[in-house]
Protein backbone atom coordinates (compact mmCIF):
# COMPACT_ATOMS: atom_id res chain seq x y z
CA UNK A 1 0.00 0.00 0.00
CA UNK A 2 1.36 3.41 -0.96
CA UNK A 3 2.10 6.03 1.66
CA UNK A 4 -0.68 8.30 0.37
CA UNK A 5 -3.24 5.47 0.62
CA UNK A 6 -2.09 4.63 4.16
CA UNK A 7 -2.47 8.27 5.22
CA UNK A 8 -5.91 8.43 3.59
CA UNK A 9 -7.01 5.21 5.30
CA UNK A 10 -5.76 6.38 8.71
CA UNK A 11 -7.54 9.72 8.28
CA UNK A 12 -10.72 7.90 7.28
CA UNK A 13 -10.60 5.61 10.33
CA UNK A 14 -9.96 8.55 12.66
CA UNK A 15 -12.91 10.42 11.15
CA UNK A 16 -15.19 7.41 11.62
CA UNK A 17 -14.00 7.01 15.21
CA UNK A 18 -14.63 10.67 16.01
CA UNK A 19 -18.10 10.52 14.49
CA UNK A 20 -18.89 7.38 16.45
CA UNK A 21 -17.72 8.96 19.71
CA UNK A 22 -19.62 12.11 18.87
CA UNK A 23 -22.86 10.29 18.18
CA UNK A 24 -22.31 8.21 21.30
CA UNK A 25 -21.90 11.35 23.40
CA UNK A 26 -24.97 12.87 21.79
CA UNK A 27 -26.96 9.71 22.47
CA UNK A 28 -25.76 9.66 26.08
CA UNK A 29 -26.74 13.31 26.50
CA UNK A 30 -30.18 12.56 25.09
CA UNK A 31 -30.62 9.59 27.44
CA UNK A 32 -29.38 11.64 30.40
CA UNK A 33 -31.87 14.40 29.63
CA UNK A 34 -34.67 11.86 29.22
CA UNK A 35 -33.83 10.38 32.63
CA UNK A 36 -34.00 13.85 34.22
CA UNK A 37 -37.35 14.56 32.59
CA UNK A 38 -38.73 11.20 33.74
CA UNK A 39 -37.43 11.80 37.29
CA UNK A 40 -39.06 15.22 37.38
CA UNK A 41 -42.36 13.80 36.15
CA UNK A 42 -42.26 10.95 38.67
CA UNK A 43 -41.42 13.37 41.51
CA UNK A 44 -44.37 15.60 40.56
CA UNK A 45 -46.73 12.60 40.47
CA UNK A 46 -45.52 11.36 43.85
CA UNK A 47 -45.95 14.83 45.32
CA UNK A 48 -49.51 15.05 44.00
CA UNK A 49 -50.26 11.59 45.36
CA UNK A 50 -48.89 12.64 48.76
CA UNK A 51 -51.09 15.75 48.80
CA UNK A 52 -54.15 13.63 47.97
CA UNK A 53 -53.30 11.17 50.76
CA UNK A 54 -52.93 13.97 53.30
CA UNK A 55 -56.23 15.52 52.18
CA UNK A 56 -57.89 12.13 52.71
CA UNK A 57 -56.41 11.82 56.19
CA UNK A 58 -57.83 15.21 57.19
CA UNK A 59 -61.22 14.27 55.78
CA UNK A 60 -61.07 11.09 57.86
CA UNK A 61 -59.77 12.92 60.94
CA UNK A 62 -62.04 11.18 63.44
CA UNK A 63 -60.38 7.81 62.72
CA UNK A 64 -56.94 8.94 61.51
CA UNK A 65 -54.37 9.36 64.30
CA UNK A 66 -51.98 11.41 62.14
CA UNK A 67 -54.71 13.91 61.25
CA UNK A 68 -55.56 14.28 64.94
CA UNK A 69 -51.93 15.08 65.72
CA UNK A 70 -51.84 17.67 62.92
CA UNK A 71 -55.04 19.36 64.09
CA UNK A 72 -53.72 19.61 67.65
CA UNK A 73 -50.45 21.04 66.32
CA UNK A 74 -52.57 23.63 64.47
CA UNK A 75 -53.96 24.71 67.85
CA UNK A 76 -57.38 23.03 67.63
CA UNK A 77 -58.96 21.08 70.47
CA UNK A 78 -60.32 17.79 69.13
CA UNK A 79 -63.31 17.89 71.44
CA UNK A 80 -64.32 21.25 69.92
CA UNK A 81 -64.20 20.10 66.28
CA UNK A 82 -67.50 19.34 64.56
CA UNK A 83 -66.40 18.89 60.96
CA UNK A 84 -63.29 18.96 58.75
CA UNK A 85 -63.28 19.26 54.95
CA UNK A 86 -60.44 19.73 52.49
CA UNK A 87 -60.04 21.33 49.05
CA UNK A 88 -56.99 21.41 46.79
CA UNK A 89 -56.38 24.79 45.13
CA UNK A 90 -54.48 24.69 41.84
CA UNK A 91 -51.23 26.59 41.45
CA UNK A 92 -51.41 28.30 44.83
CA UNK A 93 -49.00 28.49 47.75
CA UNK A 94 -51.35 26.34 49.83
CA UNK A 95 -51.45 22.80 48.43
CA UNK A 96 -54.52 22.02 50.50
CA UNK A 97 -57.02 24.19 52.35
CA UNK A 98 -58.50 22.65 55.46
CA UNK A 99 -61.84 24.01 56.65
CA UNK A 100 -62.43 23.27 60.31
CA UNK A 101 -65.84 23.84 61.87
CA UNK A 102 -65.74 24.10 65.64
CA UNK A 103 -68.23 24.99 68.34
CA UNK A 104 -66.82 28.52 68.36
CA UNK A 105 -66.71 29.13 64.61
CA UNK A 106 -65.26 28.09 61.24
CA UNK A 107 -61.60 28.41 60.23
CA UNK A 108 -59.72 27.90 56.96
CA UNK A 109 -56.09 26.83 57.20
CA UNK A 110 -53.82 26.72 54.14
CA UNK A 111 -51.06 24.09 54.21
CA UNK A 112 -47.98 23.85 52.00
CA UNK A 113 -46.96 20.18 51.60
CA UNK A 114 -43.50 18.97 50.61
CA UNK A 115 -42.41 15.40 49.97
CA UNK A 116 -38.83 14.19 50.32
CA UNK A 117 -37.56 10.63 49.87
CA UNK A 118 -34.42 10.74 52.04
CA UNK A 119 -32.64 12.76 54.69
CA UNK A 120 -30.57 14.69 52.16
CA UNK A 121 -33.25 15.30 49.54
CA UNK A 122 -34.29 18.68 48.19
CA UNK A 123 -37.63 20.16 47.26
CA UNK A 124 -38.61 23.29 45.38
CA UNK A 125 -40.58 25.75 47.49
CA UNK A 126 -41.06 28.52 44.93
CA UNK A 127 -40.40 29.05 41.22
CA UNK A 128 -41.24 32.04 39.05
CA UNK A 129 -39.94 34.18 36.23
CA UNK A 130 -37.34 36.76 37.21
CA UNK A 131 -39.62 39.58 36.02
CA UNK A 132 -42.28 38.45 38.52
CA UNK A 133 -39.84 38.43 41.44
CA UNK A 134 -38.37 41.76 40.32
CA UNK A 135 -41.82 43.35 40.49
CA UNK A 136 -42.75 41.64 43.77
CA UNK A 137 -39.59 42.68 45.57
CA UNK A 138 -38.81 45.95 43.74
CA UNK A 139 -35.39 44.75 42.61
CA UNK A 140 -32.94 47.45 41.49
CA UNK A 141 -32.10 47.38 37.77
CA UNK A 142 -28.46 46.35 38.34
CA UNK A 143 -29.58 43.35 40.45
CA UNK A 144 -32.06 42.31 37.76
CA UNK A 145 -29.39 42.68 35.06
CA UNK A 146 -26.98 40.49 37.03
CA UNK A 147 -29.62 37.80 37.54
CA UNK A 148 -30.44 37.84 33.83
CA UNK A 149 -26.87 36.66 33.17
CA UNK A 150 -27.29 34.05 35.93
CA UNK A 151 -30.47 32.67 34.36
CA UNK A 152 -29.36 32.89 30.76
CA UNK A 153 -31.90 35.55 29.80
CA UNK A 154 -28.85 37.57 28.76
CA UNK A 155 -26.01 35.67 27.09
CA UNK A 156 -22.54 35.91 28.68
CA UNK A 157 -20.32 38.64 27.33
CA UNK A 158 -17.18 36.84 28.51
CA UNK A 159 -16.04 33.23 28.97
CA UNK A 160 -18.08 31.24 31.50
CA UNK A 161 -18.45 27.62 32.61
CA UNK A 162 -21.54 27.29 30.45
CA UNK A 163 -21.91 29.13 27.14
CA UNK A 164 -25.62 29.90 27.64
CA UNK A 165 -25.36 31.54 31.09
CA UNK A 166 -23.12 32.74 33.91
CA UNK A 167 -22.88 31.67 37.52
CA UNK A 168 -23.05 34.30 40.25
CA UNK A 169 -19.38 33.93 41.12
CA UNK A 170 -18.51 34.67 37.48
CA UNK A 171 -20.15 38.10 37.62
CA UNK A 172 -18.03 41.14 38.43
CA UNK A 173 -17.38 41.66 42.14
CA UNK A 174 -19.53 44.78 42.35
CA UNK A 175 -22.58 43.02 40.88
CA UNK A 176 -22.07 40.04 43.20
CA UNK A 177 -22.09 42.41 46.19
CA UNK A 178 -25.24 44.19 45.01
CA UNK A 179 -27.08 40.87 44.67
CA UNK A 180 -25.97 39.63 48.10
CA UNK A 181 -26.82 42.99 49.70
CA UNK A 182 -30.28 43.07 48.13
CA UNK A 183 -31.23 39.60 49.38
CA UNK A 184 -29.71 40.32 52.80
CA UNK A 185 -31.67 43.56 53.30
CA UNK A 186 -34.93 42.09 51.96
CA UNK A 187 -34.58 38.59 53.40
CA UNK A 188 -37.64 38.86 55.63
CA UNK A 189 -40.17 39.69 52.92
CA UNK A 190 -38.52 37.30 50.44
CA UNK A 191 -38.70 34.22 52.66
CA UNK A 192 -42.22 35.13 53.77
CA UNK A 193 -43.34 35.23 50.14
CA UNK A 194 -41.71 31.95 49.14
CA UNK A 195 -42.94 30.03 52.20
CA UNK A 196 -46.29 31.62 53.02
CA UNK A 197 -47.47 33.76 50.13
CA UNK A 198 -50.46 36.05 50.66
CA UNK A 199 -54.11 36.36 49.82
CA UNK A 200 -56.87 33.79 50.35
CA UNK A 201 -54.63 30.85 49.41
CA UNK A 202 -51.66 31.71 51.61
CA UNK A 203 -50.05 28.79 53.44
CA UNK A 204 -50.23 29.27 57.19
CA UNK A 205 -48.74 25.81 57.78
CA UNK A 206 -45.86 23.78 56.36
CA UNK A 207 -46.15 19.97 56.36
CA UNK A 208 -43.18 17.81 55.37
CA UNK A 209 -43.42 14.13 54.44
CA UNK A 210 -40.31 11.95 54.72
CA UNK A 211 -40.46 8.64 52.82
CA UNK A 212 -37.12 7.13 53.83
CA UNK A 213 -38.73 4.13 55.55
CA UNK A 214 -41.62 1.77 54.79
CA UNK A 215 -43.98 3.98 56.77
CA UNK A 216 -43.90 7.72 55.98
CA UNK A 217 -43.16 10.25 58.69
CA UNK A 218 -44.74 13.69 58.93
CA UNK A 219 -43.98 16.95 60.68
CA UNK A 220 -46.11 20.09 60.64
CA UNK A 221 -44.96 23.55 61.69
CA UNK A 222 -46.25 27.05 61.11
CA UNK A 223 -44.99 28.55 57.85
CA UNK A 224 -43.54 31.47 59.80
CA UNK A 225 -41.48 29.01 61.88
CA UNK A 226 -40.31 27.19 58.73
CA UNK A 227 -39.42 30.47 57.03
CA UNK A 228 -37.41 31.62 60.06
CA UNK A 229 -35.66 28.26 60.47
CA UNK A 230 -34.62 27.80 56.85
CA UNK A 231 -33.56 31.43 56.34
CA UNK A 232 -31.48 31.65 59.53
CA UNK A 233 -27.91 32.52 58.61
CA UNK A 234 -26.04 34.69 56.17
CA UNK A 235 -26.72 35.37 52.51
CA UNK A 236 -23.76 34.29 50.41
CA UNK A 237 -22.68 33.03 47.01
CA UNK A 238 -21.72 29.35 47.03
CA UNK A 239 -18.64 27.83 45.45
CA UNK A 240 -20.95 26.41 42.79
CA UNK A 241 -22.12 29.92 41.91
CA UNK A 242 -25.64 29.85 43.36
CA UNK A 243 -27.06 31.95 46.20
CA UNK A 244 -27.55 30.69 49.75
CA UNK A 245 -30.01 32.32 52.12
CA UNK A 246 -29.37 30.46 55.34
CA UNK A 247 -30.53 26.92 54.49
CA UNK A 248 -32.27 27.99 51.27
CA UNK A 249 -30.63 27.64 47.85
CA UNK A 250 -31.55 30.01 45.03
CA UNK A 251 -30.65 28.68 41.59
CA UNK A 252 -31.57 28.56 37.93
CA UNK A 253 -34.27 25.96 37.36
CA UNK A 254 -32.53 24.23 34.43
CA UNK A 255 -33.73 21.00 32.85
CA UNK A 256 -37.02 21.08 30.89
CA UNK A 257 -35.25 19.86 27.76
CA UNK A 258 -33.71 23.28 27.26
CA UNK A 259 -37.08 25.05 26.97
CA UNK A 260 -37.49 28.66 28.07
CA UNK A 261 -38.86 27.51 31.44
CA UNK A 262 -35.33 26.30 32.28
CA UNK A 263 -34.50 30.01 32.78
CA UNK A 264 -36.89 30.42 35.68
CA UNK A 265 -35.57 31.23 39.16
CA UNK A 266 -36.24 28.71 41.90
CA UNK A 267 -35.73 28.34 45.64
CA UNK A 268 -35.01 24.92 47.17
CA UNK A 269 -34.74 23.46 50.66
CA UNK A 270 -34.28 20.09 52.32
CA UNK A 271 -37.64 19.60 54.10
CA UNK A 272 -36.21 16.69 56.13
CA UNK A 273 -34.30 19.21 58.25
CA UNK A 274 -37.59 20.33 59.76
CA UNK A 275 -37.87 17.07 61.71
CA UNK A 276 -35.01 18.15 63.98
CA UNK A 277 -35.63 21.90 63.89
CA UNK A 278 -35.75 23.63 67.27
Amino acid sequence: MSKSKRVYRQSYLIAVLLLTVGFGSYSFAQKSQAVKVELGSRTAKEGFKNETEIAGKFNNWQRDEDAKIWLVAMNFRLAEIENVSVTKPHGEKADVQVRIKTKSGEFTEGISIKLVSNQTGFNQIDKRWLATYAKMWKMPVDVVDGLKFFLGETKPGKPSRKPQRMFLNELDVETQKKIVDFFSVNKGIIVSDIFEGDGPFAAKWFLATLMDTVKPRWVIRSSSFAAHYFSAGNVSITRGGNLRIGRITMQRKGGDGGRETAKMLQFKINPALLFDAK
